[in-house]
């Protein structure tokens, strides 16, 4: 059963206007995508474009990054996009190496910054093609 794309987006405290922007940018291709966040992340998507529809889990270190590693665990995700502070201390360092884990293990795209989200989005995810698979 074909179904639209699904993709999470996460971003460290430093790097939610680099998200905004970045989403921004890409909206009229976002519009084609169901798209998942962390809380404060999804928030900030939302208010800065509310046209977009966000499903927002809890905050990443309260949980939030878990639940979206449960939905890369169930393959309901097509892509992550977690644009990551490399110069901040990182206190929850072992959720984002799990994240980093699990996107491997079930071999689903994942962009760490700008750059690398930029080529994902162009090479077609959310493009308003439907993926094959189960509904998220």
């Amino acid at each position: 059963m074909a179904r639209r794309p699904a993709l999470a987006l996460i971003a460290h405290d430093a790097m939610k206007d680099e998200m905004v922007d970045f989403v921004r940018a890409h909206v009229a291709r976002f519009l084609h995508c169901d798209l998942y966040a962390t809380g404060t992340t999804g928030g900030r998507i939302q208010e800065a474009l509310p046209e977009l529809s966000v499903h927002r889990f809890k905050s990443g270190p309260l949980g939030g990054d878990q639940q979206i590693g449960a939905m890369i665990a169930e393959n309901r995700l097509d892509g992550l996009v977690f644009f990551i502070d490399p110069l901040s201390p990182l206190p929850h360092d072992v959720d984002v190496k799990a994240l980093t884990r699990l996107a491997v293990v079930y071999d689903i795209p994942m962009a760490l910054n700008r750059r690398t989200a930029e080529y994902l989005i162009k090479a077609g995810l959310c493009d308003g093609s439907p993926v094959a698979g189960s509904a998220p």
